[in-house]
């Protein structure tokens, strides 16, 4: 477990500070509608969504029907579906910790999950548990500490948000310095970029990915590496 630990905590720190300044100013948004810390550190345990979290402070101060908040939800959260697809049979042979592992597993945590390679004298399911365990933490306490200190400190957040854009350029670098082919990289990075011109910034995601999807299985029934 020692070792499992040191290793998941090393992994771990680049998301570990974006989560944490990201937190911080998800929490002091929730604040300053008139939300304190104990909503701060349930939201951020039991939603667990940073990218909705901050549409869910829009939600909380103008007000929205239940449809619409389930399908905001929906588009928002829906690129998770093809995440988990490829990590089905390793959650379930992680036994208990299996609902854990699909309810933790964010965009950072499945680039972590993915670009990392576990050592041989490191237990596996328990380094994998850690990482999505450390960086769950590490979200609740930014948001808990951005609501509790939301009174006392006065600053202006704009641009505090670039700090996640800023980690998944490194962890996407990680995983091109890493990879054998870089196809997928590429097909993703295409497919992004003409989903995105075609259908603009509110609805590129999912077609991107559904089509970066079709023509890698495609590619790998042809034997081609992908």
């Amino acid at each position: 477990m020692k070792k499992a630990l040191k290793f998941a905590l090393v992994q771990t720190i680049p998301v570990i500070l974006g989560y944490v300044v990201m937190g911080i100013a998800f929490g002091l948004m929730i604040q300053e509608i008139g939300y304190n810390f104990v909503w701060a550190f349930f939201i951020s345990a039991l939603v667990y969504a940073g990218t909705m979290q901050f549409v869910l402070v829009s939600i909380l101060s103008g007000g929205m029907n239940i449809f619409a908040v389930a399908t905001i939800t929906l588009s928002i959260n829906s690129r998770h579906i093809f995440y988990g697809l490829s990590f089905l049979q390793r959650f379930k042979e992680m036994g208990s910790a299996y609902p854990y592992m699909i309810f933790s597993l964010t965009d950072e945590t499945y680039a972590l999950l993915c670009g990392t390679e576990i050592p041989g004298d490191v237990d596996k399911k328990k380094a994998t548990l850690l990482i999505s365990l450390i960086n769950h933490c590490s979200w609740v306490l930014g948001c808990t500490m951005g609501a509790l200190t939301g009174q006392l400190i006065q600053f202006n957040t704009t641009g505090v948000d670039f700090a996640m854009t800023a980690l998944f350029v490194v962890l996407a670098l990680e995983q091109w310095l890493a990879a054998d082919s870089h196809l997928p990289a590429l097909l993703g990075l295409g497919c992004g970029v003409v989903a995105l011109s075609v259908l603009g910034p509110d609805n590129f995601i999912i077609p991107a990915l559904l089509v970066a999807v079709i023509v890698l299985l495609a590619l790998r029934k042809r034997g081609e590496p992908a």
